[in-house]
């Protein structure tokens, strides 16, 4: 059985991990026969939102694991403990959350800096050759972390995020919501999810495609 590590950062599009695109890839992991491990930073997230329209909540702020908890029912770590030899994959869901908990990539761009934890986690992973996959703005963590090798990702379209993505030196592509970009060389699968997607039904094109394989390279 794969053991696949999902990191989350809160729970909700606004301010932490998207509840769909983190739901969904942890459906698709318990179907094909994997075991999902989740983990999420112990520190407070960026902002707390509500969810109507996004405004902040400055009088309510909350903590990135406690809230990652409610998508993973209790079932999550902090991320602090997740090493790279106990885990066979890494998955990165989308959502604000990860361009503002994980990463900076929503203020700085391409001059981002990762959560030292998860950067030292998926530069680990790489290193030893294991799949990671990133869903939605999630690939702008691996263009922070891995753009000196010149990744292959997508972000969707090639403006905006994108840019910013291939200033970190990722290469970009462009790619439909229910499809999924390989990178062969760095082994990096990746999928624009509700950067595009009009719905839940075609976001989960893409990301039940991107399971399958990381999970297929896990077993190759």
């Amino acid at each position: 059985m794969a053991e696949v590590g999902v990191i989350l950062c809160g729970a909700g599009r606004f301010d932490g991990s998207e509840i769909h695109e983190s739901t969904l890839t942890l459906l698709h992991l318990k179907r094909s026969g994997a075991k999902a491990r989740c983990f999420a930073p112990d520190h407070k997230q960026w902002a707390t939102c509500e969810h109507f329209e996004g405004k902040a909540m400055p009088d309510a702020p909350r903590n990135m694991l406690e809230e990652a908890a409610r998508i993973a029912r209790g079932d999550v770590q902090p991320l602090a403990s997740a090493k790279a030899q106990d885990i066979d994959a890494l998955i990165l869901p989308g959502g604000s959350g990860a361009a503002l908990n994980l990463c900076d990539f929503a203020r700085q761009g391409g001059n981002g800096e990762v959560l030292p934890d998860l950067a030292h986690l998926i530069l680990q992973m790489h290193s030893q050759g294991k799949p990671i996959g990133g869903i939605c703005i999630a690939p702008a963590i691996l263009a922070l972390v891995l753009g000196r090798e010149s990744p292959r990702l997508t972000l969707g379209g090639l403006d905006g995020p994108a840019l910013e993505a291939g200033a970190a030196g990722a290469q970009m592509v462009e790619c439909k919501v229910d499809e999924i970009v390989i990178d062969e060389v760095h082994n990096l699968i990746t999928t624009p999810a509700y950067i595009l997607g009009p719905g839940i039904a075609e976001v989960d094109a893409g990301i039940e495609k991107l399971v399958h394989e990381v999970l297929a390279r896990c077993a190759s």
